[in-house]
C-alpha cells in the first residue's frame, strides 16, 4: 500500500485504481500540452473532444455494444435519473414497473409514483431486504413501459445474479454500483444508468448506455434538460460537461481495459469477496451477514457484530490498521465493506485477517 494512504471501504464516493490517479496527478497542470489544466480546457476543445469521445469508446468496447447503443454523460447524480426516466418514458396508460430490492429501488419508484406512473412487480422489502426478487417472484405487466431494477444495492449487500425475462418490455436498470464489474449480457438490457462515484469515478457524473432508439425523442412538453433526447442529440454538449469526471470516468475505463476488461475485473472481485465472505462464515456467529447468500453482493459485503457497542469499537480500531468506510449504513448499521473494481485484493486480506483478530479479542 502506497505510504500514507489507507485501504479505503467507502461505498461512495469510492476508492479510485492508483494508477489513475497518478496519471491525473502528473496530467493535472498542463494536459497533453496545451498549458491548461483539464478543468481548465474548453469543453468545445479538440483536446476535450478526444477526452469525451475515447470514454465513450472504451466503454461500449468494454460492454460489448454496438451502435445501435449511445453513451451520454448526465448530471444530477442518480437520484435524478430517478425523476427522468418516468418523465420521458412512462405514462398512466404505459407505466413504470419497478422491482423494489433495496433502497435506491424504492425511491426510483417513489418518483414514478409521485407523477402518477409507477408499479410494483415484486418487492423483497417485507423480508428486509435480504434478497433480490427472483424471476418467480416478477408480475410484469405487458402493457408497462419498461421494467426497473437496481442491480446492486450497496446498503443491503444484494445483488443480482440473473437477468430478468420481461417478455419483450424493455430492461431498465441501475447499475450505479456494480457498472463494469464483470462480464453480463448487457444487449439483454436497454436502458442503463450509474451514478459513476462508486465504481468509475468522482462523484458529479451519471453515465447512461442506452438505445439510441430510446434517445432519439423526448416528450416536447419536458424541460431541455429533462429529456434525453438533448443530451442524445448535442451529443451530452448541450451545456457545459462536467469535463474532469468525464476524463477520469475515460481513465478509469481505459484502465480497466489494461488490466484484461471485465472478465479480470470479476476473477478479482469474486477473489477480494470470498476473503470477506469466508471471514463471516467462518466466524461461528459472531458476524452475521445481512445479505441471502444466494443474493451476495461482489461490490459490498454487509454484516453486523453481537451488540453495537462491538460494532463502534470495530469501526475505532480498524481505522488503527488502515481500513476506513467499514461503517454501515444508518438504516441498517453494522458494518460495510465496499471492494469495488480499484480495492486491491490486499486490502480484502488486511480486512478479514483484521476481522478475524478482532473476533478472537472479543468473542
Amino acid at each position: 500500500m502506497e505510504a500514507g494512504r489507507v485501504y479505503n471501504f467507502n461505498p461512495g464516493p469510492a476508492t479510485l485504481p492508483l494508477e489513475v490517479l497518478k496519471e491525473a496527478q502528473a496530467e493535472f497542470l498542463n494536459f497533453n500540452n496545451s498549458g491548461m489544466s483539464i478543468l481548465e480546457i474548453s469543453h468545445r476543445a479538440p483536446q476535450y473532444a478526444a477526452v469525451h469521445e475515447k470514454a465513450k469508446q472504451d466503454i461500449k468496447e468494454l460492454m460489448g455494444l454496438g451502435d445501435d447503443y449511445e453513451v451520454l454523460f448526465c448530471q444530477g447524480g442518480a437520484s435524478q435519473q430517478f425523476a427522468m426516466i418516468p418523465l420521458n418514458f412512462a405514462t398512466k396508460e404505459h407505466p413504470g414497473s419497478y422491482v423494489l430490492s433495496g433502497s435506491f429501488a424504492e425511491k426510483a419508484y417513489k418518483e414514478a409514483e409521485h407523477l402518477g406512473v409507477g408499479e410494483i412487480v415484486a418487492s423483497s422489502k417485507e423480508t428486509g431486504y435480504h434478497h433480490v426478487p427472483q424471476q418467480s417472484e416478477l408480475k410484469i405487466d405487458p402493457n408497462a413501459a419498461y421494467v426497473h431494477v437496481c442491480y446492486n444495492n450497496t446498503i443491503y449487500g444484494t445483488e443480482y445474479h440473473y437477468i430478468p425475462e420481461t417478455n419483450g418490455v424493455p430492461l431498465f436498470a441501475d447499475m450505479s454500483s456494480d457498472m463494469l464489474s464483470r462480464p453480463i449480457d448487457f444487449h439483454k438490457f436497454d436502458f442503463i444508468y450509474a451514478g459513476v462515484q462508486k465504481n468509475l469515478g468522482p462523484a458529479g457524473v451519471v453515465l447512461v448506455v442506452a438505445k439510441k432508439s430510446l434517445l432519439e425523442n423526448s416528450p416536447e412538453s419536458l424541460p431541455t434538460m429533462f429529456r434525453y433526447s438533448t443530451f442524445y442529440k448535442k451529443d451530452s454538449l448541450y451545456n457545459t460537461p462536467p469535463a474532469f469526471c468525464i476524463y477520469m470516468v475515460g481513465k478509469v475505463a481505459a484502465w480497466i481495459k489494461s488490466q484484461g476488461g471485465l472478465e479480470e475485473m470479476a476473477r478479482r472481485n469474486e477473489r477480494k469477496a470470498k476473503v470477506v465472505y469466508d471471514a463471516i462464515d467462518s466466524s461461528n456467529g459472531f458476524y452475521r451477514g445481512h445479505a441471502d447468500k444466494d443474493s451476495r453482493s461482489f461490490m459490498n459485503v454487509t454484516f453486523r457484530l453481537p451488540s453495537e457497542e462491538l460494532e463502534k469499537k470495530f469501526i475505532a480500531e480498524a481505522l488503527t490498521h488502515q481500513l476506513s468506510g467499514v461503517k454501515g449504513h444508518r438504516s441498517v448499521g453494522g458494518m460495510r465493506a465496499s471492494i469495488y473494481n480499484a480495492m486491491p485484493y490486499e486490502g480484502a486480506v488486511a480486512l478479514a485477517d483484521f476481522m478475524e483478530k478482532f473476533r478472537k479479542e472479543n468473542a
